[in-house]
């Protein structure tokens, strides 16, 4: 008997270190799962802080986006192509998209400090870059004293509002080559396919929209390297103006081997050539557009 009762209680010490250590491992195994899990959300969730961008997808920023999400995108620095909807006053005009039916305008406030002169064609776009906000005059004329009148602002009022940092006419790259005289000179936001990189320098927009459209040759002039590939849809800022290859190295201090001089000079001679400021893939504008400012 008396064996047998210490049998029995060696096994309970037994079953009981069994248990315990089972309890113990169960115990880790769950610990380390949530030390796992805490790591992979910390990975999945990016931080977010006050004047990141609100939308992490790579959709390009709308109109609709901004009338339907401004809660969301209140405080936040956007890029959007638009339609011009109607000018409102000399620093204020309305932008809205033409393909949706009752689609909300939004207020645009130029606040560059420079005049900017509307498209008149109806088929022209903008490019704007700025905060969006959501219109209360009061706040907007203590902030940049443009004169507003309330009986004409009043029905804007709490509605989201685009205070501009950057404007640009946004024709497509086919606008400009079968029109190039309208936009010499001017800053513009082109919107294309690339072609063909032509050099580290230099390399070609096309317009897929635009059929049997010439190829816009773009010159990126004083940029960092930045890595772009044929067949990549991108957003080029910069000033327009006719190529003349003696006059582009003489005043952005440019080089070509001889044999990309030679192209260049019998084929884009006297062809526009836009001299880009900044060039990003389409899906960075914040974006934006995503925004990403360029």
């Amino acid at each position: 008997m008396f064996k047998r009762k210490n049998t029995n209680s060696e096994a309970q010490v037994v079953a009981s270190a069994i248990s315990h250590s089972d309890t113990s491992e169960r115990n880790r195994i769950f610990q380390l799962s949530a030390v796992v899990g805490l790591s992979l959300m910390a990975l999945v969730l990016p931080a977010c802080t006050p004047g990141d961008t609100a939308r992490d997808d790579d959709a390009q920023i709308t109109t609709e986006n901004v009338t339907e999400d401004t809660q969301q995108l209140i405080g936040q620095t956007v890029t959007v192509r638009s339609d011009v909807d109607d000018q409102i006053g000399p620093n204020t005009f309305t932008i809205s998209d033409s393909g949706l039916f009752g689609a909300d305008p939004i207020v645009v406030v130029n606040a560059t400090g420079t005049p900017f002169v509307l498209p008149t064609d109806i088929d022209a776009d903008v490019q704007v870059t700025g905060e969006v906000q959501r219109f209360v005059l009061a706040d907007i004329e203590r902030q940049y004293n443009l004169g507003l009148d309330p009986a004409v602002y009043g029905e804007y009022e709490n509605e989201p509002v685009i205070i501009a940092q950057s404007l640009a006419l946004a024709p497509r790259a086919g606008d400009i080559t079968d029109n190039p005289e309208r936009y010499y000179g001017q800053t513009i936001a082109v919107q294309g396919e690339i072609d063909e990189v032509m050099a580290n320098n230099s390399f070609t927009l096309q317009d897929g929209a635009w059929i049997g459209g010439q190829d816009l040759l773009v010159l990126k002039v004083g940029q960092p390297t930045t890595a772009i590939q044929d067949g990549q849809e991108v957003v080029v800022t910069g000033e327009l103006r006719p190529m003349n290859v003696a006059e582009i190295q003489r005043d952005y201090n440019v080089t070509w081997d001889g044999e990309m001089q030679q192209r260049l000079e019998a084929e884009y001679q006297n062809r526009p050539v836009l001299i880009a400021e900044a060039t990003y893939p389409l899906t960075q504008q914040n974006g934006g557009t995503r925004t990403t400012t360029p």
